[in-house]
């Protein structure tokens, strides 16, 4: 068994993804949008016609390194709210630390300063401009 993550953007999915694509170099796996859903009308499943833009994001997947990530328009509530977690990076050098945490925080919010600590050479938390929580450590 594994868990993975999965990230519901709230009308912003395609946008994350690109972000993605060009921060972290992540590799789009699939993506399928509402307008190509299979069961027209859903079956109850939130995914039918009228709830969400055709055009959004129904499901995609995507790897950043090793590491598949999940994500969707869906569950839409108004606001995407990325609370309790964070995903952790962990680059090889300090200096791709320093490239990473600076592109996520473009937009976004520090949590707290990339800097040596106790327990790595860097650590820093940001919250990017999705509201996604990030740690950058390199051990």
């Amino acid at each position: 068994m594994k868990v993975q993550t999965y990230l519901f953007f709230d009308g912003q999915c395609e946008e994350a993804l690109n972000f993605y694509k060009t921060v972290l170099g992540a590799e789009i796996q699939m993506l399928m949008r509402f307008k190509d859903n299979p069961e027209p009308g859903g079956g109850g499943d939130g995914c039918g016609p009228g709830v969400v833009d055709g055009e959004k994001v129904m499901h995609a997947n995507f790897l950043v390194g090793e590491t598949q990530v999940m994500a969707s328009d869906g569950n839409a509530t108004g606001k995407p709210s990325f609370q309790g977690f964070s995903l952790s990076l962990n680059p090889a050098t300090e200096a791709e630390a320093q490239r990473l945490f600076s592109a996520l925080g473009e937009g976004g919010q520090v949590q707290m300063p990339l800097t040596k600590t106790f327990f790595a050479k860097a650590f820093g938390m940001v919250a990017d401009k999705f509201g996604v929580g990030w740690m950058i450590i390199v051990e």
